[in-house]
């Protein structure tokens, strides 16, 4: 289990991460959330012994400090890709996990199989300089998972993935995760933290706004939206209920209602459906992007 407590870093007058806790337990993802700046690079560096915290700021794996010494159970990823282009994939790969650790052999009866489950387009004599930006990616993700890590830190993995690649990733995430690894990785994009993490932690400006399990999170928030389907309403009708604060049209006949409260759900669905039948009617927490808007707001005003 990872355990980070009270993680703090300055440079100059910048307080680049203020006060951010939170743990990881086997065979869990974590999901971080945060615009560009907002201080998670700088937290996975602390994490990885590459900066050093502040203050009493500590990072424990299974109660000992993470370090050098146990370098060999952590995947990172960095955002800054770094390949040698000169060399193959398979050199490129039995590199990396060897300073991970690992011996030749092993990595090498392992390449073909990382290759066909990351479907990279080539074969393991192809240079690095020969691949698609996106295969690129997959090889260094490969290098990164290959040894399968305990601890696996992944920045921005999803950055510039397509969606059938991002697919790929998710499944090589899962896979882990089924093996008992403890993984957090960071993402613009909501869907993926949404789809596969079962905890986040979303900064702001160094600060930690939310730390908890997705479901618990949002539902924290109340069931406060309303998605529906109907032909029968238009807009400024919706807009015009009794409870409902704000409307929008997402497609044709298809609306999300903000409310008050989520109190306001029962009577809405009397009153929208006229006791007819509804191809959709559901009453849901707040999207983790919704979510991240009203935090950021909040905190921006403080």
């Amino acid at each position: 289990m990872l355990t980070v407590s009270n993680l703090v870093k300055s440079f100059g007058d910048l307080r680049a991460v203020d006060g951010v806790s939170f743990e990881i337990e086997d065979g869990i993802i974590l999901g971080m959330i945060g615009q560009n700046g907002s201080g998670k690079t700088t937290i996975f560096r602390m994490i990885l012994d590459f900066l050093t915290p502040e203050e009493g700021g500590k990072v424990n794996w299974n109660g000992e400090k993470l370090g050098n010494n146990l370098y060999d159970i952590i995947g990172y990823l960095p955002e800054e890709r770094g390949l040698y282009e000169t060399m193959t994939i398979e050199q490129q790969i039995i590199y990396f996990a060897q300073l991970r650790g690992m011996q030749k052999n092993d990595i090498d009866n392992k390449i073909d199989e990382w290759m066909i489950k990351f479907d990279v387009k080539g074969t393991r004599t192809d240079k690095i300089k020969t691949l698609s930006k996106g295969n690129q990616q997959k090889v260094q993700l490969i290098a990164t998972l290959i040894h399968e890590p305990k601890l696996v830190i992944l920045d921005e993995p999803f950055s510039g993935l397509d969606p059938v690649n991002a697919e790929l990733l998710e499944q090589g995430i899962l896979d882990l995760k089924e093996k008992g690894s403890a993984i957090i990785f960071s993402s613009h994009n909501m869907n993926n933290i949404e789809e596969i993490c079962d905890k986040l932690v979303m900064i702001h400006h160094g600060k930690q706004l939310l730390y908890g399990e997705i479901n618990e999170v949002r539902e924290s928030f109340g069931r406060t939206f309303i998605y529906i389907e109907t032909p029968d309403w238009t807009l400024d009708e919706l807009k015009e209920l009794e409870g409902v604060i704000d409307v929008k049209e997402t497609s044709k006949n298809q609306y999300t209602l903000k409310l008050e409260d989520a109190s306001y759900g029962e009577p809405l669905f009397k009153t929208i459906s006229k006791g007819e039948y509804l191809p959709k009617f559901s009453q849901q927490p707040p999207t983790l992007e919704e979510i991240f808007k009203m935090k950021a707001g909040e905190a921006i005003h403080e």
